[in-house]
């Protein structure tokens, strides 16, 4: 017969600040929001606005209808790129099919695409560290194709070639692994001794604070629950961190209901966080779950305070039905 798991004497939860949504989700959640607001549903998204389920299917009971292609968005509509970005060749589409569009890229991103486009003028081969097919690589890379070589993790530098080693420039996705992006770009000063590195910092504020966070509470934790998405990249990185700070075990949750009670054996603290993509809400439902288990004593882990917002998109101040219209018209 087995023994059964011994149970803690003391039961607490360590929850991580900052988490949960980032300057550039909020913005983009509310654009949607406003935009069903002033100019009724349906309002098209290109790809889901944020990678979050319980976003996506708020926004869709409200009037959003979700898309992967331009192509499958009627001709007059509205539609919103998400706060992943876009490549150049996605307004275009957007142009032929007579679309009025509302573009809620992350400006932080949006700084990305920049560099990419002066590195490219300047004829600099550019390496774009982040994951292959990830829509905000896609995006980035469509910035300047000819010039980009992605470059997905150390492994990956070996096989790496460039035209001229004195013009070689990093940049990358902004919701990597802080760790994991500065040992590639460590291998790539090795190789290309040049390696020219971007004015600032691409991986966004949001996602280094959480992961600061998570290593602080990680080392002191049994578990560690990261609420959010599983096609988020900045919640796996979460996971991913935590593990590496030295908590046992470590999930990437959706809800609450998700959650294996099994975890929980011999578990005396547990951690808990959220991607950059996810409400509040979700949150304190994890908060009461564990709580009604005996983890009802709650500490705050601290390690940033976080002040930035970004205004709306400006199309939200145009009348946008109307636009669409006169496009339709035009043609």
């Amino acid at each position: 017969m087995t023994a059964a798991a011994p149970v803690p004497a003391s039961r607490r939860v360590l929850l991580a600040a900052p988490r949960g949504y980032c300057a550039g989700v909020d913005r983009a959640v509310i654009a949607v929001e406003k935009a069903l607001e002033q100019y009724g549903a349906p309002v098209y998204v290109r790809h889901e606005i944020v990678h979050n389920k319980y976003v996506v299917q708020t926004l869709e009971r409200k009037g959003a209808i979700f898309v992967e292609r331009t192509e499958e968005v009627p001709e007059g509509s509205i539609v919103m790129f998400s706060a992943h970005g876009v490549a150049p060749v996605v307004h275009e589409e957007a142009a032929r099919g007579k679309l009025a569009t509302i573009d809620a890229t992350c400006p932080l991103v949006t700084k990305v695409h920049k560099e990419a486009i002066r590195y490219a003028n300047e004829d600099f081969d550019i390496l774009l560290i982040g994951h292959e097919g990830h829509e905000e690589v896609i995006g980035t890379s469509g910035e300047a194709p000819d010039h980009i070589t992605i470059v997905d993790g150390p492994h990956d530098v070996e096989k790496v070639t460039v035209r001229d080693e004195s013009k070689v420039v990093w940049l990358s996705q902004t919701t990597l692994s802080v760790d994991e992006t500065m040992e590639t770009v460590d291998a790539l000063k090795t190789k290309f001794p040049l390696l020219v590195s971007p004015p600032s910092d691409d991986i966004c504020y949001a996602t280094s604070n959480r992961q600061a966070a998570v290593k602080v509470m990680g080392a002191d934790s049994d578990l560690v629950i990261v609420v959010g998405s599983k096609n988020s990249s900045n919640s796996i990185r979460l996971v991913e961190v935590a593990k590496d700070a030295g908590a046992r075990a470590a999930h990437l949750v959706d809800f609450a209901s998700e959650i294996d009670e099994a975890w929980l054996e011999g578990v005396s603290t547990v951690g808990l966080t959220s991607g950059a993509s996810v409400p509040e809400v979700l949150v304190e439902e994890v908060l009461e779950w564990l709580a009604a288990r005996g983890y009802a004593d709650v500490e705050i882990v601290k390690t940033a305070e976080e002040s930035i917002t970004f205004s709306l998109p400006k199309e939200l101040r145009r009348d946008l039905r109307a636009e669409a219209a006169e496009l339709v018209a035009e043609k």
